[in-house]
């Protein structure tokens, strides 16, 4: 099964993919579309040009290799949603699983801000997601949806019911995984994955929503319709 985990930035998204990496039956990838979104966009990133340097800016080839022959039985790719810009293709999402990991945005922007100064509504991935979602959903896909807290909070069993949903085996395995990252990491890894490659498993529950204020709360404000909306559909 090829499995296609969308999210924004600071959504757990890289323990997730640690976690289906430990499985021992899955190949995963990272972010294969990040270098064709700064390639289109233009955006300042931190380690732009690494990236640029290190991943292909070739959608056609990316999607070749999002669809052929992969090691494992399953194939884990995470995806963010902000990087599906125009002129990123779309029609091989007909024929991969797909589900959505949310969280919270005053989670997510108090976290993103803290590594990257110049924070937008469309860096976040939250508008895009919901549409993402509604889009899938327009085909006759049936997107999982699983909310980012709710797996820290009890990951054994959050992840038991994501695997039903999604029609995978559950395994124990998904719980640990080795210090220190993994092969799969992309190169921006240096830069966004400090905590998570010091980590052996998911972290412990999230404790209050921080308190933000001016643009930050703004922003989370904004992206909050966006996020209700798929919360109600989460398993």
């Amino acid at each position: 099964m090829r499995i296609a985990m969308w999210s924004g930035p600071r959504n757990l998204s890289t323990a997730m993919m640690y976690s289906f990496a430990a499985r021992g039956d899955c190949a995963v990838v990272d972010e294969p579309f990040y270098a064709a979104y700064l390639e289109r966009t233009g955006i300042a990133h931190p380690m732009r040009e690494e990236v640029l340097a290190t991943q292909t800016t070739d959608t056609d080839a990316v999607v070749r290799s999002l669809l052929g022959p992969h090691e494992g039985t399953h194939f884990y790719q995470k995806h963010m949603t902000q990087h599906m810009v125009d002129g990123i293709p779309r029609d091989w999402m007909r024929d991969v699983a797909h589900v959505f990991l949310i969280r919270h945005p005053a989670r997510v922007v108090a976290s993103f801000s803290a590594k990257y100064d110049a924070t937008t509504l469309e860096d976040i991935g939250f508008i895009q997601q919901g549409a993402l979602y509604a889009g899938l959903r327009d085909i006759g896909q049936r997107p999982v949806v699983v909310d980012a807290s709710d797996i820290r909070a009890d990951p054994a069993a959050v992840l038991q019911r994501l695997c039903a949903a999604i029609g995978i085996d559950w395994t124990e395995r998904m719980l640990r995984w080795p210090a220190g990252g993994h092969a799969a990491d992309g190169i921006w890894g240096a830069h966004w994955y400090g905590a998570v490659r010091r980590s052996t498993g998911f972290a412990a529950a999230e404790g209050p929503l921080p308190v933000l204020s001016g643009a930050q709360a703004e922003l989370a404000e904004a992206a909050l319709p966006s996020y209700r909306t798929l919360e109600a559909a989460k398993i």
